[in-house]
Parts: C-alpha cells; sequence; structure tokens
C-alpha cells in the first residue's frame, strides 16, 4: 500500500472489516496560531515533544498526546471546505493502525458500525489515513505512519519515532 503514489484511494468497501483496539492515541486540536497555542500549553507547564515540528507540536499525556496544527490545514487535510460554517469542529480523535492494510479495514467496521466516512483511506506523504465520523459528527482519523513507535500495548511513546533506514 505504501507503494502507491500520494493521492490513491484504497477502497474499503470490499475489504474484510477489522475492529480497533479500544485505544486512542492523538488527540488532534485545530488551532488558529498553532506558536501561540504552544505557548500557551507551555505556559501551563507542558513540554512539548522533540519529535514535533512547528507544523505539528505534540503533548506526551502517558500513552497518548496532544497535538496541535493549522485549523485550516487539519481542516483540509479532513476534506472540509473550510474551517468555518462547514460543521468542522477542529477536534479529531486518532487512532493509530499497527498496519497500512488496516486503514481501509477499520473504515469499512465504522460504517457497518453506522459511521459516515469523511475520507476514504488515502495514500498520504507519510503513510495511510482516512477519516470517519460517528453518529453525532465526531470525526476520528485512522492513521498509519511507519514513524511511529508504540510499547508492547500499543500505548503511543510519544517522544520517539522511527526514522527510515539511510
Amino acid at each position: 500500500m505504501l507503494s502507491k503514489p500520494v493521492g490513491h484511494v484504497f477502497r474499503s468497501d470490499i475489504v474484510q472489516s477489522l475492529s480497533p483496539r479500544q485505544r486512542m492515541h492523538l488527540i488532534l486540536l485545530g488551532v488558529d496560531d498553532v506558536g501561540k497555542s504552544t505557548l500557551f500549553y507551555e505556559s501551563l507547564g507542558w513540554k512539548k515533544s522533540p519529535t514535533g515540528n512547528e507544523g505539528f507540536v505534540k503533548f506526551d499525556m502517558g500513552g497518548y498526546a496532544i497535538c496541535l496544527i493549522s485549523r485550516k490545514d487539519f481542516a483540509k487535510d479532513a476534506l472540509f471546505e473550510s474551517p468555518a460554517g462547514s460543521g468542522f469542529s477542529g477536534v479529531g480523535l486518532i487512532y493509530l493502525a499497527q498496519s497500512a492494510d488496516e486503514v481501509p479495514r477499520i473504515l469499512a467496521k465504522a460504517v457497518e458500525a453506522g459511521g459516515v466516512i469523511v475520507k476514504p483511506a488515502t495514500r498520504t506523504h507519510w503513510g495511510i489515513a482516512g477519516y470517519f465520523t460517528d453518529p453525532d459528527g465526531h470525526l476520528f482519523e485512522v492513521d498509519f505512519e511507519e514513524a511511529w513507535v508504540f510499547d508492547g500495548e500499543h500505548r503511543l511513546v510519544v517522544d520517539q519515532v522511527n526514522t527510515p533506514p539511510g
């Protein structure tokens, strides 16, 4: 799946569904100014992870992370026309899959359970990702990236990343 070009869409209606583990890995907050919001959370005494960057700041919450991203970039990634007036809340819960092929299978399970696919499993610059909403419109992303590091219980190790060989 990772050999496909960025933008390739994978169908979730032709795969066997898969239930995700009962765990969330990231809470994604779309903010107006990542730098200003980062300063706010740091002023609370929180320490940002060294594995983030200016456009994607992570705070380790002990097995999961709160992440800050531009509200505009987040809306665009989730295929909302704009962050304002489109029903986009600027908050998303992210489940990190253990393999690329899990992403469309988990999206299929969400549809079986009554969810709605917002963005099908799609090849991104970093891996494979797709979005669904639950029956109340809450936004969830299912994502696979080789960079994520997990412990033995599939909890995110926020301050570590896998680096590609070479």
